[in-house]
């Protein structure tokens, strides 16, 4: 069978893994903003009986190997590629154009893939594309990879077409190379475009709005808080009948393990370890589902790069390069992937600090215990209360990039794609939140099924062996000895201690060993938990501190063992583990001993 090898490239932002996706089927995450595709990703399939291997690149806007994904995408055009596809976004040429020039000045077979074709069209835009093959000497194929117009055309040009004429034989009088690219653009744009709008785009209006120097900030305070609104109020309405199906299953399974005549450990282990544990981080899936549906609207439609351009001005503030910001945004979901994608930062320096204040974001794990403490504390102003950690740590972070902010520090401004608006796609968008969920579940699954197990072993076995009264349990033996040391923070109770040492598997985890702890296995567990906490001096401030502690304290196993990866180095790594800690303990302690 033969076979062919094809590189995908192009800037960030054309619709290059969309491309990839349409292809293979796989379910890569496309977004609006720049450091999603950080290495290349491979996938085979068969096309009419060849076997084709198609290569996604790193965004990047030139080969000048400046950045690590510019290394990546010259390193693999430099290895045996048969056909690369420059992916160009037709509703931006002079941008996307200087790469493509590159590429053809490089000597490998090239293609053009003029993407967004549709949004082209919409504007009144037209492309002479003969033209425009004419005047570069490459195939051009105009292509949808969103609406997957197009596509059986590109991949059969790619098999077949063998480069003819380079754009580089035409004559452009001057010396410098970068000019002499940027005139024959220039040139290119006024031959091969009509009809290109010289009015004022929506997008411009918009972002007149939304980019503003004082609005910026604050407007995107107030989206969020609307997607808390939504994460509350509709998240919760369905949560309430997920409680009504985990009690249907707690009941049942008790019922049928009674009549089996299984012991009361082996019941209790089922019961109140697995199905209490994992079943009550499943009954947060309507929250999660809309907090990621909202993320999934935000980022299609292209506002989470403004979010990183409006951040972009503090950023430099803090010492660092407006791109550190791109990691920090990304934290929102999960800090594993915003620390990896720290790879699109120039130096070291600057990887270091973003990857240290990357746990002070508030990720998507630490949901559960926003909302479950939230909603039994704070009541009409549980929405606030949650938002004020997503606040808090912006705040935190900012607080520590400027302190340790260098002199020597070497000012870096953020050059980053603002994409045009558009509506968003809702297959892209159901790809996103489904892959979330899935993630989610999973994680329900393995990582919080073992660490309800364990936990459920300290809780219920003492130093005689099983117990069934857990004050006399090895977790309340090592929960009684931190106590001491939480105190301050008004979190002095084992259980919390206990609680708070099972959320370093993940931080949903939290939530499951309060469950087990304080015995919750009923839809009426939130107020069951109101109620023996403030049977124990555990108020609304003791609730806040709480949850101050876990938006700050050491990230979850995961997060550390990319950290480690990332960095090569367990000093610093065992540093920000500490650091981590400290701060959480600090921020609690005062906030507990300025309002109790």
């Amino acid at each position: 069978m033969q076979k062919i090898n094809i590189a995908l490239i192009g800037n960030p932002n054309c619709g290059k893994t969309t491309l990839f996706n349409a292809y293979t089927g796989k379910k890569l995450k496309v977004a609006n903003y720049p450091g999603v595709t950080i290495e290349r990703k491979e996938e085979e399939f068969i096309y009419n009986d060849i076997e084709i291997k198609l290569i996604d690149l790193p965004g990047v806007y030139s080969l000048n190997t400046y950045s690590i994904e510019e290394r990546i995408s010259r390193e693999a055009l430099e290895s045996n590629m048969d056909v690369v596809i420059d992916v160009v976004d037709a509703s931006s040429l002079e941008r996307n154009l200087y790469l493509a020039l590159q590429l053809i000045d490089s000597g490998k077979n090239i293609i053009i893939a003029l993407n967004m074709m549709d949004i082209v069209k919409e504007r009144g835009i037209k492309i002479k594309i003969n033209e425009l093959e004419k005047r570069l000497g490459v195939k051009v194929v105009p292509i949808s990879a969103k609406k997957k117009e197009g596509l059986d055309k590109l991949i059969e040009i790619a098999i077949n077409e063998k480069r003819k004429l380079s754009y580089s034989s035409v004559k452009v009088d001057t010396e410098d190379e970068i000019t002499r690219k940027y005139d024959y653009i220039e040139y290119l744009i006024q031959e091969c475009i009509e009809n290109k709008k010289e009015k004022e785009e929506l997008t411009e209006k918009v972002d007149k709005v939304l980019t503003n120097k004082f609005l910026g900030l604050p407007i995107f305070i107030v989206i969020m808080g609307v997607v808390f609104f939504l994460v509350f109020t509709i998240g919760d309405f369905i949560k309430v009948y997920f409680e009504i199906i985990l009690e249907i299953i707690i009941n049942k399974a008790t019922q049928v393990l009674s009549y089996l005549g299984t012991g009361p450990a082996i019941t209790s282990l089922i019961v109140d370890g697995i199905i209490t544990g994992v079943g009550g981080i499943l009954t947060f899936i309507p929250n999660i589902f809309i907090l990621f549906l909202c993320l999934a609207f935000l980022e299609d439609t292209g506002y989470m790069a403004r979010v990183a351009y409006v951040m972009s001005g503090i950023m430099e503030e803090m010492g660092l390069s407006g791109k550190a910001c791109i990691p920090m945004v990304l934290g929102f979901g999960c800090s594993v992937p915003a620390v990896m994608s720290t790879r699109t930062l120039e130096n070291r320096r600057d990887r270091l600090k973003t990857i240290s204040l990357i746990p002070c974001m508030s990720c998507s794990a630490k949901i559960p215990i926003y909302v479950l403490f939230s909603d039994i504390f704070f009541g009409n102003y549980a929405i606030l209360a949650s938002l004020s950690m997503y606040i808090i740590g912006i705040f935190v972070a900012i607080i520590i990039g400027i302190i340790r902010k260098k002199e020597d520090n070497i000012k870096e401004e953020l050059i980053i794609e603002l994409p045009e608006y558009k509506l968003p796609n809702l297959n892209s968008m159901k790809i996103y939140v489904l892959e979330k969920i899935k993630d989610y579940i999973e994680k329900a699954g393995t990582i919080i099924l073992i660490a309800s197990v364990i936990l459920w072993g300290v809780l219920n076995i003492g130093i005689g062996g099983y117990v069934t009264n857990p004050e006399e349990s090895i977790g309340a033996l090592i929960g009684k000895q931190l106590v001491p040391i939480l105190e301050p923070t008004g979190l002095g109770f084992w259980q919390i201690a206990v609680a708070l040492i099972s959320g370093l598997a993940a931080k949903e985890v939290v939530i499951s060993s309060i469950n087990v702890l304080y015995g919750l296995n009923t839809a009426t567990g939130s107020m069951q938990l109101y109620e023996i906490l403030q049977s124990d001096g555990f108020g609304i401030i003791n609730a806040y501190c709480l949850m101050i502690f876990c938006l700050l304290y050491t990230p979850c196993i995961a997060t550390i063992a990319t950290i480690k990866a990332e960095t090569k180095s367990n000093k610093f790594t065992i540093k920000l583990i500490t650091f981590q800690l400290l701060l959480a303990w600090i921020l609690s302690a005062i906030i507990y001993n300025l309002f109790y």
